[in-house]
């Protein structure tokens, strides 16, 4: 790969202790210095969106997450470089706790010289540092310089806030893009973990929401690091458009899981095992539709899948 010095690309360090705002006002440092590329934690982000790399805070443990921040991967050190010789930015941003961080991660991705250091007290207050620190050390909160949906598929399962930026310039308000606050695995809260059966419990009351289902007879779930899967066993009500129904349910299951707690569904799959219609010579009691018969009415296989080809339900 070609060492990208003396190609007239601009490398400009943003430096601060970790925890004091950096990446809080990295979209701002970059615009007030006409820079469009910003690398962060393992990212090359450009115009509030991921150009390449993954999220160190996504890393298990703090040791990892540096190395991770440091490119230490070859292979995540190489598509990072790949990624330059193809977008061939004019200036990037690097943010790092130290000068030798920032300078270490320019040799490893062969983009230096830093010539140009900009200090986390050049641009924010003592008062506006020591409230960075505090939300760190108190929440064990960390800013990423992306929108929300950017880092969807990076953080499954985590909880994710988004954060519209505004800055004042004089008499103008400017909006300065989105950001994302996450908690890491390797926060002092620990890892939040989601059970089976709260992710149950949210779908049976969408479940009870729902006309044409008499039941759940049986579910699944699989939460893991790229997403969660659903299977569950429905008997359905008859005089209901099956297939309209089960497609209804799986995006509100999506959308509310997605609400709830920001999971990424990989796939979802329901299985109608049975019809259950009202004897209306026996009063209130019910029946159910052998399979095959249940299948014929809905013209289709009794099973609907979805969310497949690893996309979120919600689109």
């Amino acid at each position: 790969m070609a060492s990208w010095r003396g190609s007239g690309l601009r490398v400009v360090g943003f430096i601060g202790p970790s925890g004091t705002g950096k990446s809080h006002r990295a979209l701002w440092v970059a615009r007030e210095n006409k820079i469009n590329y910003l690398i962060d934690d393992g990212l090359l982000i450009h115009e509030n969106g991921i150009v390449a790399g993954h999220s160190a805070k996504k890393a298990p443990t703090k040791i990892g997450s540096v190395k991770a921040a440091l490119f230490q991967d070859a292979g995540a050190a190489e598509a990072m470089r790949a990624a330059f010789e193809r977008k061939k930015p004019e200036a990037v941003l690097i943010l790092g706790t130290s000068e030798g961080m920032v300078d270490k991660i320019a040799s490893v991705l062969g983009i230096g010289p830093v010539l140009e250091r900009i200090y986390i007290h050049e641009v924010a207050t003592q008062e506006e540092i020591d409230q960075a620190r505090s939300i760190r050390v108190k929440q064990g909160k960390h800013v990423i310089p992306v929108p929300a949906l950017e880092l969807k598929k990076q953080f499954s399962g985590y909880f994710l806030d988004p954060l519209q930026i505004f800055r004042r310039k004089g008499t103008e308000v400017q909006h300065v893009g989105e950001k994302t606050v996450v908690r890491p695995t390797f926060s002092y809260y620990g890892r939040f973990i989601i059970s089976d059966y709260a992710i149950y419990q949210v779908v049976q009351h969408i479940l009870d929401e729902e006309p044409a289902v008499e039941k759940m007879t049986r579910f699944r779930t699989n939460n893991g690091p790229e997403g969660l899967y659903i299977d569950m066993d429905l008997m359905m009500r008859y005089g209901y458009p099956l297939q309209v129904v089960l497609q209804r349910v799986q995006e509100t299951i999506g959308r509310e899981l997605d609400r709830f707690a920001g999971l990424v569904i990989r796939r979802m799959q329901i299985h109608v095992k049975g019809l259950v219609v009202k004897n209306t010579t026996k009063g209130t009691s019910k029946s159910a539709l052998p399979q095959d018969e249940m299948a014929r009415m809905m013209q289709t296989p009794a099973v609907i899948e979805g969310v497949g080809k690893g996309e979120p339900a919600n689109g």
